[in-house]
């Protein structure tokens, strides 16, 4: 190609980071090697979900329901509720940038914590609008006093993350009606619970009433964990009508293929037999939990299907180490591990390495 001005981008996109999604390892000296930096399910989708998918595979030659009719309907049987307060999305992560992009422009302000969901800052630079992170308290939970003062006449939205995604924690019930009654009514309170399933906290927040109790609040969630759909990425939104509308009228045109939708249903249909699935997981966390309290780690208490380690200056050298043992895992660099509850032999693997870095 000769040589040209290059075509000009928004000066946004310099500072843009990328989405750093969990990566896979390979077999080290023969063992088998497993993947623990995703948060997703390890156990395979079930038969009953798998044939409901094999049947929709006959159909994509034609365009998928870009209004997923058969799914609001099932999710509006779920939690009682009109499917004018349903928007869906090709996962928690897409149907999060259609609200961003349908409550905040630019120079609008976006609040939540810090570090919370990694996607937040870019999908908020995206839209033209600002970052507001208010830092977790010391014991890695969410500062609501300090979201408070956050505000200003420039929020347009506030996102909750219950767990928090990569520490685990959650918002109580009563900590977040006390919230909700100083945040201004203009504000969008959005109650992202994309692990919702796995959270047994006896405080934990009921994310639809909520939602039903509260004129600005909506609940944001996902097929991707505890249903299993991770591949097929879709999410939804339930909230106010006219924010739903808003949401639908930003989602990309038939983002969320029939396949999807036809899977989400039946993992509806089946929630008893996916949901056995979910107590495993928790066991398995409590099991892990367990086992690193017993070395000495001090871990904030995970309601989700991942558990946080602070390893502070060592956490790069933790994650490369584990590589060794052929286990991925999610490092944030000079804060910490997140890793997430698979199949027990990797877990294993992860604590006799975790013996070496017991401060």
């Amino acid at each position: 190609m000769s040589e040209s001005v290059n075509p000009q981008l928004r000066p946004e996109m310099a500072m843009l980071p990328t989405y750093k999604a969990g990566k896979k390892v390979d077999s080290v000296n023969g063992l088998t090697a497993y993947k623990l930096s995703s948060n997703e399910i390890a156990h395979s989708p079930l038969p009953s979900v798998v044939a409901a998918i094999v049947d929709a595979a006959s159909e994509i030659n034609r365009y998928p329901d870009p209004f997923t009719t058969r799914l609001n309907q099932s999710l509006s049987e779920k939690f009682s509720i009109s499917t004018e307060h349903i928007a869906t999305g090709t996962g928690s992560v897409g149907v999060c940038q259609q609200i961003i992009q349908a409550v905040a422009g630019d120079g609008d302000e976006v609040i939540y914590a810090w570090r919370s969901f990694e996607a937040y800052p870019i999908i908020t630079t995206i839209a033209g609008a600002v970052s507001v992170q208010v830092p977790l308290t010391n014991d890695g939970q969410h500062d609501l006093t300090a979201m408070l003062d956050a505000i200003t006449s420039k929020t347009r939205v506030i996102f909750v993350c219950t767990p928090n995604n990569p520490t685990g924690g959650i918002v109580t019930q009563q900590k977040l009606n006390e919230f909700l009654a100083k945040v201004p009514k203009d504000i969008l309170v959005v109650i992202d619970e994309a692990y919702v399933e796995f959270n047994r906290d006896k405080d934990a927040i009921d994310g639809i009433a909520t939602m039903k109790a509260n004129s600005n609040v909506g609940v944001l969630r996902t097929f991707s964990k505890a249903y299993g759909l991770a591949g097929l990425r879709v999410g939804y939104f339930i909230g106010p009508k006219n924010v739903a509308d808003a949401v639908r009228k930003t989602a990309v045109p038939f983002g969320v293929s029939n396949i999807a939708q036809v899977a989400a249903v039946a993992s509806l249909e089946h929630e008893s037999e996916l949901f056995q699935r979910v107590d495993e997981v928790i066991e398995e966390r409590r099991w892990f939990e367990s086992e690193l309290a017993k070395l000495g780690f001090k871990i904030p208490p995970s309601q989700a299907n991942f558990v946080w380690i602070p390893m502070g200056k060592r956490t790069e050298e933790f994650a490369k180490r584990s590589e060794g043992i052929a286990v991925s895992i999610r490092p944030f660099p000079g804060e910490g591990v997140r890793i997430s509850i698979g199949e027990r032999q990797a877990l294993e693997r992860v604590i006799d390495l975790a013996k070496e870095f017991v401060f």
